[in-house]
C-alpha cells in the first residue's frame, strides 16, 4: 500500500510541467507548449518566407509543459504549400518569484505542429497564409531543453539597494538636508 502511494506520488511529480526557478530550465523531448506569434504573420507566394519571427508562451491551452510566463522565442517560418511550417531557434525567459528573478536564454529546436498531428499548421486560404496574435498553436520540442540560469545583474544592484542601515553601495543614508520646500 505504501509503495503505491510512493508511486503515485512519484509519478504526479514526474507529469507536472516544468517550471523554472532553479539553476536550469528544463524541458523534455517531445514536450509541447502552447504559444502565439506577437505580430501578424502573412505568407504568400510573394512573401514565402519571415525570419526572426517574434513567439510568445500561452498558458490557456492543452499542451504538456509551460514555458515562465514572461518568455519570447524566435523563429522563422515558410510557406510549403498550404501550411505555414514555423520552427524555433532560440528563446530568452524571465522567471519572476517576488522580487527575485531569474533569466534563462539559449537554444530551442522546436516546430509547429497542427492539431491534426501534422508538421506545420493549416492557415492558409485561397494562397494567402496568416497567423495572428489570437490564434494559439503548439510547438513540439525535437530535443530535450536544458538552459543554465544567467547572470543577473540587475538582480545583485537590487539587492544591494535593499541592504539595511544605507550599507547598499547603491543606497547610502541620504544626509540630513533642510526640505527645499520649507520657507
Amino acid at each position: 500500500m505504501i509503495k503505491t502511494h510512493a508511486s503515485l506520488l512519484m509519478a504526479a511529480v514526474l507529469a507536472m510541467p516544468t517550471l523554472a526557478m532553479s539553476d536550469t530550465l528544463e524541458l523534455p523531448a517531445d514536450a509541447t507548449v502552447d504559444v502565439q506569434v506577437i505580430d501578424v504573420l502573412t505568407l504568400s507566394a510573394q512573401e514565402p518566407e519571415r525570419n526572426d519571427l517574434l513567439i510568445h508562451p500561452v498558458a490557456d491551452g492543452d499542451a504538456s509543459h509551460a514555458l515562465p510566463e514572461y518568455c519570447v522565442l524566435i523563429g522563422n517560418a515558410r510557406l510549403d504549400g498550404e501550411r505555414i511550417r514555423l520552427t524555433t531557434q532560440s528563446l530568452t525567459c524571465i522567471e519572476t518569484d517576488g522580487s527575485a528573478s531569474e533569466i534563462y536564454s539559449g537554444e530551442i529546436s522546436a516546430a509547429a505542429y497542427d492539431s491534426d498531428g501534422n508538421f506545420g499548421l493549416a492557415a492558409c486560404q485561397d494562397g494567402n497564409c496568416r497567423l495572428t496574435p489570437e490564434q494559439t498553436f503548439q510547438l513540439r520540442l525535437a530535443s530535450e531543453l536544458a538552459i543554465e540560469q544567467q547572470d543577473n545583474p540587475a538582480a545583485r544592484i537590487n539587492e544591494q539597494r535593499r541592504q539595511a542601515d544605507g550599507e547598499g553601495v547603491a543606497n547610502p543614508i541620504p544626509a540630513e538636508a533642510p526640505d527645499p520646500d520649507d520657507d
